[in-house]
């Protein structure tokens, strides 16, 4: 009499090996920091995928992949014709159509900045970048294989439907117009009433919060002269506001409402409270006078790239705690050889203008000392007559960064 074989292992192995798919299955979850979400319909997988080179990263991370993400980033080189920082704004010609296409596929745009072309292929092929933004003769993307043959990408596809002569023309004529906007400095003494000691009507103020800042009072009042020539109403081309030329993202991080920044004492406590903060990355530098050098240049021109013009100093051989050392690398700063260094971390700087800025205030402070009484006060001036622009009312005084004296 033949036993009919239990049903007990074979539904055991059954068992196990529902154990082993739900395993391999439930590896998927939820991305880790980094990934992107996407799915291109043209390349269904199983693995959400994730731009980059490394473990997980997509072959196939495409438009869709970059919409879902909802950042595209762009790689290029610094320079005044492609990309770079100004007063904490991004600006340069690549950067601007990267920026406008990058609104018209409806994600926002993140810049790299590299050394080399050769770098940035690199990078591209790695998929550590989504599209090069250079004149090579165009935009270069990534392309994907299929059916062992490459084929271009459907980010390529919507550069080319997007970029046409008319829209470079167009964003080179937005930049035009920007730079043309220049506005005449209103020439206003030094000092309010030299024979009283009496530099300006904010004296009073420049006394209240110089502590903050941790500098001589007049300094700060030098400072500002040379931000707006003591106009509580000042706007810069690049959107600096009030007395002490506030970017407005910079007050509104300092506590500023967005209605009080040409207010002469919300303006000019802000500042310190920003001094305050930027003298912080020059501990370092131990001699008083060094450090507020350096701590303007970082004011005016931003504190990585005086941090850059420290670090190529250093590499000559040169004393990076010494203004008087560092300050030829801020104009250096300005020619390819030098903001093209692998080391150099910001790229491109108009470093004419934060060398005169220092240079200017030093002087004007050292005449302030010489001449303000320390209980001397002013009267407060009406402000500076302002002229339409964008059918805005913006003052006539011009600010430092659009004025660099004669020599």
């Amino acid at each position: 009499m033949k036993i009919a074989p239990s049903p007990l292992p074979l539904l055991g192995s059954a068992f196990i090996i529902l154990l082993i798919l739900a395993a391999c299955t439930g590896k998927q979850g939820t991305p880790q920091k980094g990934e992107r979400k996407g799915g291109n319909p043209l390349f269904t997988k199983e693995v959400l995928p994730q731009r980059g080179s490394g473990e997980g990263a997509s072959l196939y991370y495409d438009l869709h992949e970059i919409q879902s993400s909802g950042i595209i980033i762009a790689g290029t080189l610094s320079g005044p014709d492609t990309y770079y920082e100004y007063h904490g704004k991004e600006v340069g010609l690549q950067f601007e159509l990267a920026e406008a296409f990058a609104q018209s596929i409806g994600v926002k745009l993140q810049m790299e900045i590299s050394p080399d072309t050769a770098t940035l292929l690199k990078k591209l092929e790695q998929g550590d970048i989504d599209f090069i933004a250079l004149e090579m003769p165009t935009w270069r993307t990534r392309k994907f294989p299929q059916n062992g043959e490459e084929r271009a990408s459907l980010l390529n596809e919507a550069i080319t439907d997007w970029w046409s002569l008319d829209r470079v023309a167009q964003v080179k004529a937005d930049i035009e117009r920007r730079s043309s906007y220049v506005v005449h400095r209103k020439v206003r003494p030094l000092m309010q009433d030299a024979a009283h000691g009496i530099i300006s009507a904010y004296d009073d103020l420049f006394r209240r919060y110089s502590s903050t800042a941790g500098w001589d009072w007049r300094l700060l009042a030098a400072q500002c002269y040379q931000e707006s020539g003591f106009d509580p109403g000042a706007v810069s081309s690049m959107g600096a506001q009030g007395l002490m030329q506030l970017m407005p993202a910079t007050a509104e991080a300092l506590g500023v409402p967005k209605d009080k920044c040409f207010d002469p004492e919300q303006n000019i406590s802000a500042a310190a409270r920003y001094i305050k903060k930027v003298n912080q990355y020059f501990t370092d530098i131990k001699d008083a006078e060094q450090r507020i050098q350096f701590t303007l240049a970082a004011y005016n021109g931003g504190v990585g790239h005086v941090q850059d013009a420290q670090m190529l100093a250093r590499k000559a051989g040169r004393d990076h705690l010494c203004w008087q050392e560092v300050a030829p690398y801020i104009l250096l700063l300005s020619e390819p050889r030098y903001y093209r260094d692998p080391d150099v971390r910001h790229g491109y700087m108009r470093g004419t203008e934060t060398e005169a800025y220092v240079r200017l205030i030093m002087e004007r402070w050292e005449q302030y000392r010489g001449s303000a009484r320390s209980f001397a006060s002013g009267s407060v001036p009406a402000p500076a007559k302002r002229s339409l622009q964008d059918g805005e009312y913006k003052s006539q005084v011009k600010p430092a960064e659009e004025w660099v004296p004669e020599e």
